[in-house]
């Protein structure tokens, strides 16, 4: 039996407008049925939630998260059986969903089986939409493959480790990259996932790199396009993004290394830019050269976002924690340092609504149909309460265990304080 929940006496913050009202929020069968700032009656057993005092807002989404390899170290990665590795992801998949996440867009991995799980309910976890194997041509920034493994032509010769786990795939030339983007959407995924440039963490490659041909990139997009969904890009310098453009790339991952030109272009063509705040203190990699991208990543921060706001371009946020469990924790942590260029209304609206648009670019392979990312009649019920006004302290999201009180998701609830009680209400 779907479970009925009343929400009462909240400010109601609805994902896209400054404006909150106090009000009352009626959810059943896991979608908002009425929100009314008069006193809400309903003739079913129903869990009464006393939000007085509390913030009622869109439950949180981060559109560059990594459920899989978040959770393990690039030695799990190249090693570990896949059974523990998947065992951790599971793990964590929880504690994600209690720190408030309703919803994370899966940049890259094996998520396929464990979003499965968590949407048949044999594990708890937030929504996930994945893009399957990473997609990347050979020393690209996707290329996990020790420096002994010789490289072949696609499909020849057997599959490497990386690409029997489902976290990453190496494609040369268009008939590849076509073949594992098919793959991917064959598997259940949402959107198809390239690298077309450099990264911090590989191996092989510089960040300044431009990486797979126009074609290559046009390839997967039509691949995506013919089933309804889109393709994101890895990707921080100019030439590599104005080429991932030109290729008919939607949604631009990190960028932080672009220059004027090229930010004026993703504004022209309505492209998405989906940005992490990152800082020094992030993340320490273990060689001089990997420490030395991240730097020039971090310095690029501010260029950034100061350039998208200038030219309006459609902005997503997300953390892109990689490779080290212990960090996971500090996800919302992400969500105060937006702070240097954004005013709280814009960050809410950002890590909800906003997120929520580009998520639903997936069309026809969007795995949750319907509206997320906002509080109003029909939308889904993925909800979270505040102990504080987020208005007016962003910060409060950053300590999910203390600040929130309250996590839904499709209309179940997973988190409750000591607000709650059953009543028949009539």
């Amino acid at each position: 039996m779907e479970q009925t929940t009343l929400i009462t006496n909240a400010l109601i913050f609805d994902g896209m407008n400054e404006k909150i009202v106090k009000g009352n929020v009626l959810i059943k069968d896991g979608i908002i049925q009425k929100i009314s700032e008069l006193p809400i009656t309903t003739d079913e057993a129903s869990t009464v939630i006393d939000g007085t005092g509390k913030f009622l807002m869109p439950g949180l989404i981060d559109a560059h998260w990594h459920s899989y390899m978040s959770c393990n170290t690039m030695m799990d990665l190249l090693t570990a059986d896949a059974a523990y590795t998947q065992f951790k992801a599971g793990l964590e998949a929880e504690r994600t969903l209690l720190r408030g996440f309703t919803t994370i867009r899966d940049a890259g991995g094996p998520s396929f089986g464990l979003k499965r799980a968590i949407d048949e309910g044999l594990l708890t976890g937030p929504r996930i939409y994945p893009s399957g194997a990473i997609i990347s041509q050979t020393g690209g920034h996707g290329d996990f493959r020790a420096v002994y493994d010789e490289p072949r032509p696609f499909d020849c010769c057997g599959l490497t480790h990386t690409e029997e786990i489902g976290a990453a795939i190496i494609a040369d030339g268009v008939d590849a990259v076509t073949v594992a983007a098919r793959n991917n959407l064959r598997l259940g995924a949402s959107q198809i996932k390239l690298m077309t440039g450099g990264g911090v963490a590989s191996l092989y490659d510089r960040l300044e790199d431009t990486q797979y041909f126009e074609e290559e990139i046009h390839a997967a997009v039509q691949v995506a396009e013919d089933a309804g969904t889109y393709v994101m890009v890895h990707v921080y310098v100019p030439r590599a993004i104005a080429r991932a453009i030109h290729a008919g790339v939607k949604s631009i991952e990190h960028g932080h290394l672009i220059d004027e030109p090229t930010m004026q272009l993703i504004a022209e063509k309505d492209v998405w830019l989906s940005m992490q705040p990152f800082t020094l203190e992030d993340n320490t990699f273990p060689t001089k050269e990997q420490q030395a991208k991240h730097e020039m990543v971090v310095h690029g921060t501010d260029n950034t976002y100061r350039l998208a706001k200038k030219y309006k371009v459609k902005l997503a946020w997300g953390t892109d924690l990689l490779f080290n469990p212990a960090n996971t924790k500090n996800q919302n942590r992400d969500i105060g340092k937006l702070q240097a260029w954004f005013s709280n209304f814009e960050i809410l609206k950002m890590i909800t609504h906003d997120n929520a648009e580009l998520l639903a670019l997936s069309g026809n392979r969007n795995p949750y149909p319907g509206k997320l990312g906002v509080i109003e009649e029909g939308a889904r019920a993925d909800i979270i309460l505040v102990n504080g006004n987020a208005l007016e302290d962003v910060t409060l999201l950053e300590d999910p265990e203390k600040n929130l009180s309250l996590i839904m998701k499709g209309g179940k609830i997973y988190k409750s304080g000591d607000t709650s009680k059953t009543n028949s209400i009539h």
